[in-house]
C-alpha cells in the first residue's frame, strides 16, 4: 500500500480571496481591452502627427487587444473549478510571465516618474493624476497576478522552475511587444522609425 507521501497532492480550490481576485483581474484586462477598442473604433489614430501610420498603430493596438483577452483567460482559468485545456506548467509559467511581464511594466513606469520628478528627464509637472492613476493600476494588476501565480503554483504543487520560466519569458515578451513588432511595422513603412 502506498503512502500518503508518494501519492501525488490533489489540487485544492482556491479561496474566496483569490477567485475573487482572478475576476477583478481579468475585468481590468478586458476594461483595458475595451479601451483600445474604443481607440480603434472611434479612430483615434487616423488623425494627427501620425495619421500616415494608423496602419501600424492598429496592428500594435490589436496586439494589445488580444494580449489583454489572454491575460483575462489566463487569471480565470487560474481559478475556474472546471480543468484547464492548458497544461498546469504552462498555466503556471503564463501566470508568472504575466506577474513579472506586469512587474518591469510597472517598475519602469515608477522609474520614469521618480526621473521626471526629480529632473532627470522630463519635468515634474507633466506628472498629472492620470498618469499616477495610470501606474497605481498597473501596480494593482502586478499585485493580483502575484497572488495568482502564488495560489496556483501553491495549490497544485508546481515545481519552482515554473515560476523561473516565467520570470525569465517576461523580458523577452515585452521585448518582443515593444521593440520587435514595432521594428518590423517600421521596416514596412507601416510606423515611424525607432
Amino acid at each position: 500500500m502506498a503512502s500518503t507521501i508518494d501519492r501525488p497532492l490533489a489540487p485544492t480550490r482556491p479561496g474566496t480571496g483569490v477567485i475573487v481576485t482572478g475576476a477583478l483581474v481579468a475585468l481590468c484586462c478586458l476594461t483595458f481591452a475595451g479601451v483600445n477598442v474604443v481607440f480603434e473604433m472611434s479612430g483615434r489614430f487616423t488623425e494627427g502627427p501620425y495619421a500616415e501610420y494608423a496602419s501600424g498603430l492598429a496592428v500594435m493596438n490589436w496586439v494589445v487587444v488580444g494580449l489583454k483577452v489572454l491575460g483575462a483567460a489566463v487569471a480565470l482559468l487560474s481559478v475556474a473549478r472546471i480543468r484547464a485545456a492548458l497544461p498546469p506548467a504552462l498555466l503556471g509559467i503564463l501566470l508568472w510571465g504575466a506577474f513579472a511581464l506586469l512587474g518591469v511594466y510597472a517598475l519602469g513606469s515608477v522609474g520614469q516618474a521618480i526621473g521626471m520628478a526629480t529632473g532627470l528627464t522630463g519635468d515634474a509637472e507633466q506628472i498629472d493624476l492620470a498618469g499616477v492613476g495610470y501606474v497605481f493600476f498597473f501596480l494593482l494588476l502586478v499585485v493580483g497576478y502575484g497572488v495568482l501565480a502564488i495560489s496556483y503554483s501553491r495549490r497544485l504543487a508546481l515545481p519552482k522552475r515554473v515560476a523561473v520560466l516565467g520570470a525569465l519569458g517576461a523580458p523577452v515578451g515585452l521585448g518582443v511587444i515593444l521593440l520587435a513588432i514595432p521594428a518590423l511595422l517600421a521596416a514596412l513603412g507601416l510606423m515611424p522609425s525607432l
